[in-house]
């Protein structure tokens, strides 16, 4: 009987498996899970970047994100530059570090460090990509994907105690997101004055040390340690908002700050000849700055004489007296048509003693070309005191002013009030159905003001500034912004034309005390004007 049961049970047993495999099979084939989904399968196009990064991790940044741009061009000047960038980047680094070092090991009771090598190696650095951020300030903001994988041979030799150590850094790893912000942007080589840099992350760095032979980074613990160390050290200092600042150019001599003034006293013109045909001329002077956007400053006409007497006095503001000249122009004032011109000549400013006044002679000329024949006609003289008053220590501003900042409104002020600055930059797509020669008009309280007009452009370009002395915040009132086109030829059937206007509510300026903005212009298709406000007060 047992023999038969043993017989019956392993029959049972193999029956029982080969069904349940059966059903199994069928119950495997036939029946779906409830609480599986479908996979979802999308086109890479429609992928967001965060995951494109991931599935994608070494494809570049321009093809993954449509905010990067690429850069094959600067890698492979890079990589045709690296072996004298190495080099020379090496050669700065060493002579940077040296005097520090040997400042600080006094310290440690170290003898001495020493490069015995030092390369970056023959791999260069390479960008994924790059954003570039438009914005209304004197900056240009920049934001590479820099990848660096390179072969460095970095080593260092330490005496102490009468031991030598070396220590080789090799095999370095550098993946970065820096912001690079130049600013502010000024009209000095190489443009800009500062180099702001900031990290948007952590940075990536990976390495290896070598320390007496053996490889440090093999104990356990330490790779990770040091790795993070240095991840959080780079961070804190750099992290953005934190920046690291290189000044590259003098702020002072780049934003070309007033530095003093000059007082020109127009005495007398002796010897003019006259225009006229009939009679004698009506001369004025004509005075101006070179590289100052103010207008010039005219005397009063003296009407039919040719030895006048003025006594005139006239200030400028000087910004760079090594390059700045007064220039001087004497013209023949007429009634109805272009005055003529009698003689011009210039007035250097580095040619004057500070605070020791000069009476200048000038001959009248022709032209400033020394060698046109026509300048060796007489067309008299005109006689000028002229002094130049530098700025003292005490009255020169600690700083220059920043883009964003805004300067105190002058003596004189209402102190419940203020002063409104208006300034109109540019403006981009003016389209005009006559002509487009744009100015533009301010209104507001019932005071006017205007803008040169820019003949034919529909980029226009003004910067200028209009202030406005208030009793009390504009917190209520708006200004009106209006762009015109007027003909450049005595034409009659368009004279005038409004290429788009825009109302400017100012309870946000008196509120922030400073916007600048880029406002689309109303009755324009595609015209837009930017305007910057400042509301300065004495407090």
């Amino acid at each position: 009987m047992a023999i038969i049961s043993t017989i019956m049970g392993v029959f049972g047993f193999g029956i029982g498996i080969t069904i349940g495999l059966v059903i199994g099979y069928f119950l495997f084939i036939y029946v779906q899970p409830t609480d599986v989904k479908d996979p979802d399968i999308r086109p890479l196009v429609e992928q967001e970047t965060q995951n494109l990064q991931k599935m994608l991790p070494e494809i570049p940044l321009w093809v993954k994100n449509p905010d990067y741009d690429r850069l094959d061009w600067l890698n492979k000047f890079i990589e045709t530059m690296w072996p004298y960038l190495d080099k020379a980047i090496c050669k700065t680094a060493k002579k940077t570090a040296e005097p520090i070092i040997a400042e600080q090991i006094p310290k440690y009771k170290i003898e001495s460090v020493q490069f015995e090598a030092l390369t970056l190696g023959c791999l260069p650095p390479t960008f994924q990509g790059m954003k570039v951020y438009s914005t209304e300030e004197k900056e240009l903001i920049m934001e590479p994907a820099l990848k660096w994988a390179g072969n460095p041979n970095i080593t260092v030799v330490v005496k102490a105690f009468g031991l030598r150590a070396t220590v080789q850094v090799l095999d370095l790893q550098v993946f970065a997101s820096p912001r690079i912000t130049l600013k502010p942007l000024v009209p000095s080589f190489p443009c800009f004055a500062k180099i702001l840099v900031s990290l948007m992350e952590k940075p990536h760095v990976d390495f290896g040390l070598k320390l007496l032979g053996a490889d440090a980074m093999s104990i356990p613990g330490l790779y990770r340690f040091v790795q993070e160390l240095i991840k959080d050290q780079v961070a804190n200092m750099y992290l953005w908002p934190k920046t690291l600042e290189v000044q590259v150019l003098d702020p002072a001599k780049a934003m070309k700050k007033p530095v003093g003034i000059l007082a020109v006293k127009v005495l007398r013109a002796m010897k003019l000849k006259k225009k006229d045909l009939l009679g004698a001329s009506d001369p004025y002077v004509k005075l101006k700055l070179s590289e100052d956007k103010l207008p010039a400053k005219k005397t009063t006409v003296k009407q039919k004489n040719l030895n006048p007497e003025w006594n005139e006095e006239y200030n400028f503001v000087v910004k760079d007296p090594q390059s700045q000249v007064l220039d001087v122009s004497v013209y023949d004032w007429e009634q109805v048509g272009v005055h003529d011109k009698m003689g011009i000549n210039v007035v250097p400013l580095k040619e004057l003693a500070p605070d020791e006044p000069k009476v200048v002679t000038l001959d009248l000329l022709k032209n400033l070309n020394p060698n046109d024949p026509q300048n060796e006609k007489s067309r008299g003289q005109l006689v000028l005191e002229v002094l130049y008053k530098p700025f003292k220590d005490d009255e020169m501003p600690d700083d220059i002013e920043d883009s964003n900042s805004i300067q105190k409104a002058p003596e004189g002020t209402p102190e419940s009030g203020g002063l409104l600055v208006v300034i109109v930059h540019e403006a981009q797509d003016l389209e005009g159905k006559h002509h487009t020669n744009p100015s533009v008009r301010l209104l507001f309280r019932g005071e006017e003001r205007r803008t040169k007009p820019v003949k034919k452009n529909r980029d226009p370009r003004w910067e200028e500034e209009f202030q406005f002395m208030l009793d009390e915040p504009p917190t209520d009132d708006r200004i009106h912004v209006e762009v015109v086109s007027t003909s450049s030829r005595m034409g009659l059937l368009h004279p005038k034309e409004i290429l788009g206007y825009v109302d400017i509510y100012l309870a946000d300026v008196v509120s922030n005390k400073r916007m600048n903005e880029r406002y689309h212009l109303i009755d324009s298709k595609n015209g837009r004007i930017q305007i910057e406000l400042q509301w300065r007060t004495s407090g």
